[in-house]
């Protein structure tokens, strides 16, 4: 609000004296705002805390089933015949694969004899052209005066291959340096025998020789491996059962003359890198909470005085050293290379680890993941299993440590910004009053300042009419 006076009358700075009281009057508004500025921050920190807490539950949950325990490798003595990518059910072990041949489907082309120089010219007769596949029609088709061109056979011919019934043939136009040519290509290895019957194709006034087929130029073939002496067939370049567990896509054939060897085993270094990747998340959430409290010359963080964040930090600790108590030999983290600093962090023991997976897999995996029974029901709960329902909890997104927390933040910030609202309003009407109060002030003074003057005016006349009659 603007002030409109200046201590004329009163000889006053009203201006800085009304701005000297609001700003002490508005001291209140700024411990609410440095309030405020403290609850963003801290919810800042929250959610920071939070998004560590939900990084360690996924990579919690990349080691709590046994499949996840068991990534499988699948490695070729040569490239390019073939890709092996093998999955949890894989099963370790050497497997000769020779290539003898890739899928290919059928393709036909229009006889030499029937080519045009016109691929849109609509010289072709009318009526109905019957597409069939290994002796069977696909689909009538219909040629009118709308597409009797090579190039409105070619779409209506695509069009039957569309819908719920595709005829499961496609067309194309080639150009074979002089002319096109028709090309009819079947959808998989079964379409073969490709054929069509152009005697329907009787109407109209087209001069061009209706399209007929030659031999095909390539021949449907089904792809085909050999493993371990035992030939196998695909409809396709994959083959998802030939090796269990692993499957196998062709990109080369040389009809079987060269062996390539197939070696499928458990992948160690991907499954060290989720062990390492737990230690990590691991010592991220903890270090974060080391970073919040008091120590040594360093002062504490935001969330230095809530008590829950040094609860979830020694609840994971205490979740790191629990054993799980199976039938495994190896029945703590430490036993598999985890070994506890100073700090509260953690550092892998890659030695130990190594040797523990490669001497006794499926103790780590009992301790990790657990154990079940015949049924599929869990007798033992492994350690990964322990973190993942505790993480779960605390980030659970309607009652998780978290989501308290920022309900609680919520609501203090809005208290804050409504009260804030109130004392502006009030601040106003208090800044308006002392303007109003100084005003009057200064036409009072300056009311009284006009008598004086104008009483001493009088006394002047009075004094110099005492004097002239002496």
């Amino acid at each position: 609000m603007g002030i409109s006076f200046g201590g004329l009358a009163t000889g006053m700075d009203t201006t800085s004296l009304v701005s000297s009281l609001m700003e002490i009057e508005r001291k209140p508004i700024e411990r609410m705002t440095l309030d405020m500025t403290y609850q963003s921050n801290r919810l800042a920190a929250l959610t920071e805390f939070n998004g560590k807490l939900t990084s360690l539950l996924s990579k919690v949950e990349a080691l709590d089933s046994s499949d996840e325990l068991r990534p499988m490798t699948a490695k070729l003595s040569t490239e390019g015949f073939l890709t092996a990518k093998a999955d949890t059910t894989a099963v370790a072990g050497n497997y000769q694969i020779k290539s003898h041949a890739l899928a290919q489907v059928e393709k036909v082309v229009s006889t030499d004899a029937l080519a045009w120089a016109d691929k849109d010219a609509k010289q072709f007769k009318t009526g109905t052209l019957s597409l069939s596949v290994d002796g069977v029609e696909k689909a009538a088709i219909t040629i009118d005066d709308s597409n009797n061109s090579l190039t409105g056979i070619m779409q209506a011919i695509n069009a039957a291959n569309t819908g719920d019934d595709p005829s499961g043939v496609s067309a194309t136009i080639i150009n074979d340096g002089d002319e096109y040519r028709l090309v009819l290509t079947g959808a998989t290895v079964n379409d073969k025998n490709i054929s069509l019957d152009a005697s329907g194709l009787s109407g109209g006034s087209g001069t061009y020789a209706n399209p007929t087929l030659g031999a095909p130029v390539q021949n449907a073939l089904k792809a085909h491996i050999e493993v371990d002496g035992i030939h196998i067939y695909s409809d396709t370049n994959t083959f998802s059962e030939a090796v269990p567990g692993t499957t196998l896509t062709l990109s080369k054939a040389d009809g079987g003359s060269e062996s390539t060897t197939l070696t499928v085993g458990l992948d160690e270094g991907g499954l060290k890198k989720k062990v390492q990747d737990f230690v990590s998340a691991y010592n991220a959430a903890i270090s974060f909470v080391t970073s919040q409290s008091a120590y040594g010359d360093n002062s504490s963080g935001v969330l230095g005085s809530d008590s829950g964040l040094n609860m979830i930090k020694r609840r994971l600790q205490g979740l790191l050293v629990n054993p799980v108590n199976g039938s495994g030999s190896i029945q703590t983290l430490a036993e598999l290379g985890f070994e506890t600093q100073k700090d509260g962090t953690v550092k892998l023991n890659d030695s130990k680890l190594s040797k523990a997976l490669s001497e006794n897999p499926s103790s780590v995996e009992k301790l990790l993941a657990g154990e079940k029974d015949l049924d599929g029901k869990e007798t033992v709960k492994g350690i990964a299993g322990q973190f993942r329902d505790y993480l779960d909890d605390i980030t659970d997104s309607v009652d998780g440590f978290y989501v308290g927390r920022k309900n609680s933040i919520d609501s203090t910030i809005r208290k804050l910004d409504a009260s804030i609202e109130r004392v502006e309003a009030r601040l106003e009407a208090r800044e308006k009053t002392l303007i109003d109060q100084f005003t009057a002030l200064e036409q009072l003074v300056s009311s009284l300042n006009s008598q004086s003057d104008y009483l001493g005016q009088q006394m002047d006349m009075l004094s110099n009419i005492w004097s002239s009659k002496k």
